[in-house]
């Protein structure tokens, strides 16, 4: 399989190029347009119970979709539903979280199980996350460009929690405040992530959360009357 990314940061869209029966997996939403020859598959991926689990625990959809190319091969497009960036990691055996709401797509070769993790806790995403291992290629979205970080052994380094898209299996995660008391009070910050190496980071330039804040305030407030 074939992936090019084009038009990033703002405003990506993958185009799989699929050999003769081959498939990508998508979240349902993802695919904007698809070659002839091309049939979808939708269904509970692992079986009832790990399906409900990526649902109610790792927020992401009951079903998902399987594009897969006829005998000639074929083309799939994917974009992510706000505008941003997509990354292609290429698996080869490790582990990557992903945040709720970051996962997009992969090869058949990708498990994709929502974990009770205390990592999950521990980066402000609640009491789960994604969790991606095999060997193949996942694509993952943000909310504005994507900022790929590596750090080495026993190096730290802070990141906002909303700003987080993904990260390696190998780093170690704790929540702590920005700084002092007056700054984890005052400064818009709050408390923050920190990651202790080695590993990448994957990082959104944007974060939703923030959108949300600016948009409900503008929402039309209901009549008094």
């Amino acid at each position: 399989m074939q992936i090019e990314i084009l038009h990033r940061p703002s405003y990506s869209l993958a185009v799989a190029r699929l050999a003769a029966n081959e498939r990508i997996r998508a979240e349902p939403g993802a695919m904007v347009s698809f070659s002839g020859g091309v049939d979808i598959e939708t269904k509970m991926e692992g079986g009832l119970f790990k399906s409900l689990g990526r649902a109610m625990l790792g927020g992401e959809s009951l079903f998902q979709n399987f594009w897969k190319a006829g005998p000639q091969g074929g083309e799939v497009t994917l974009a992510p539903e706000l505008p941003g960036d997509i990354v292609m990691i290429d698996m080869n055996g490790e582990t990557i979280l992903v945040q709720t709401g970051c996962f997009m797509a992969s090869e058949d070769g990708v498990a994709i199980d929502a974990k009770l993790s205390g990592k999950a806790f521990m980066a402000g995403e609640g009491l789960s996350i994604l969790e991606a291992r095999g060997r193949g290629k996942l694509l993952v979205s943000s909310y504005g460009a994507v900022y790929e970080k590596t750090i080495a052994q026993g190096e730290k380094y802070v990141v906002d929690s909303s700003h987080l898209v993904a990260f390696d299996g190998t780093l170690s995660v704790k929540p702590r405040p920005v700084g002092g008391l007056k700054s984890t009070l005052l400064s818009g910050e709050g408390l923050v992530i920190e990651l202790t190496g080695p590993g990448r980071i994957f990082i959104q330039t944007r974060s939703p959360q923030a959108l949300i804040n600016w948009i409900i305030p503008q929402l039309p407030k209901p009549s008094s009357s």
